[in-house]
């Protein structure tokens, strides 16, 4: 929902365009900051204190929003934006808590399962963003209002909870390797390389597809379902992500991940009709879910359980930290760069080819390595 509406409520509000995406990228920025201080916490006390905090944190951050929303202030709704940061770092480690209690072999699709959750926010979130929108005077305050209702409602899943406890670590233990002492380990970084250009690509082109959708001459209710339809993409093939990298491997699966996130530019670049838009999007969600799942798959068979919160928390910082700098240039790029909305749509999609080559080329040295090493 706060996707949906981030962006067009940044438009409505910053004093100049250039800003718009800000709003997102503070979420993100938010993300980027408590993910590995939480990733620590859960580590000490468990999962289910982690995610209630990162509820309360959404629930505050939608309030602000909301208030901030009503008083026409952009910069607390930066703020507000802020505090929802910390629900989406939580967010970020559900995958990883399902891995918590799955047996090695049943952990690639335990992940995936967990994503499949997924599915019901494309189905509800831009249906409730078209619903709440008119609520008010105030464009976009039902939707923040509908957002705190649906983040209290979700804390109740959280009290289901019941996984195993997180090892302790001795009195006297070393802290563990550092950042740059894991990210040496080639596995591990090329992980991270992975989900970092996965999602930040995913973020980078959604979070400017509304912009460029009503830039086009269509709807707010035409961007919803577009993002509909992209959500929907994202998390239907998680049903069978799983399956598909227990039999082919993790590293295969983010290669056709990458391989689908190319031809999504292209299509980009080929047109700005509706249907444009909504394969564009398609292909950006499913490329996101073969190769967002199957770098976390990659990185959980990458280090050991007492190394669990250190590199996790690492690698949901990294990625959120060039999610923010992606969400950052998707506003630059649409609004600012080009001089119109159908060539800042076109930089956007040419705005991937560089990290969609790092990433493939991350790929292919790990493949040489390993061969090296047998």
């Amino acid at each position: 929902m706060v996707f949906v509406v981030g962006g067009l409520a940044g438009n409505m509000l910053a004093p100049i365009q250039c800003l718009a995406t800000l709003p997102i990228s503070m979420i993100v920025f938010g993300a980027m900051l408590t993910a590995p201080w939480l990733s620590g916490f859960m580590q000490d006390h468990g999962r289910k204190a982690g995610f209630l905090l990162g509820a309360l944190g959404g629930f505050l951050g939608s309030a602000l929003a909301a208030y901030a929303l009503s008083i026409a202030s952009f910069w607390l709704f930066l703020v507000g934006s802020f505090l929802t940061g910390t629900y989406m770092a939580a967010q970020g480690f559900y995958r990883f808590a399902a891995t918590d209690a799955a047996s090695d072999v049943f952990k690639p699709k335990a992940i995936s399962w967990v994503m499949a959750g997924g599915l019901i926010s494309a189905l509800t979130g831009p249906q409730l963003v078209k619903f709440t929108n008119d609520w008010f005077a105030v464009p976009f305050l039902g939707t923040y209002l509908a957002a705190m209702a649906v983040t209290a409602a979700g804390v109740w899943l959280f009290l289901l909870l019941d996984l195993p406890a997180p090892p302790k670590a001795s009195a006297g233990a070393a802290k563990g390797p550092s950042w740059g002492e894991l990210l040496r380990r080639p596995p591990i970084l090329v992980a991270v390389i992975c989900a970092m250009v996965a999602y930040s690509l995913m973020n980078l082109v959604m979070t400017s597809t509304p912009l460029a959708v009503v830039g086009c001459g269509f709807t707010a209710g035409n961007a919803a379902d577009v993002i509909s339809a992209h959500v929907l993409a994202m998390f239907v093939p998680s049903f069978f992500t799983g399956h598909l990298i227990a039999r082919f491997g993790a590293q295969r699966i983010v290669m056709a991940g990458l391989a689908i996130l190319a031809v999504a530019g292209l299509v980009g670049l080929s047109g700005v009709q509706l249907g444009h838009f909504f394969v564009t999007l398609v292909l950006l969600g499913l490329g996101w879910n073969f190769g967002f799942i199957g770098a976390t798959a990659m990185l959980t068979a990458a280090h050991s359980p007492a190394e669990r919160g250190r590199v996790q928390g690492m690698n949901d910082s990294i990625v959120m930290g060039c999610v923010t700098l992606a969400s950052l240039a998707s506003g630059g790029l649409m609004n600012c760069a080009g001089g119109s909305a159908v060539e800042g749509w076109q930089l956007v999609n040419i705005a991937m080819v560089p990290f969609l080559t790092l990433a493939g080329g991350a790929l292919i040295w790990l493949a040489f390595q390993r061969r090296e090493a047998r």
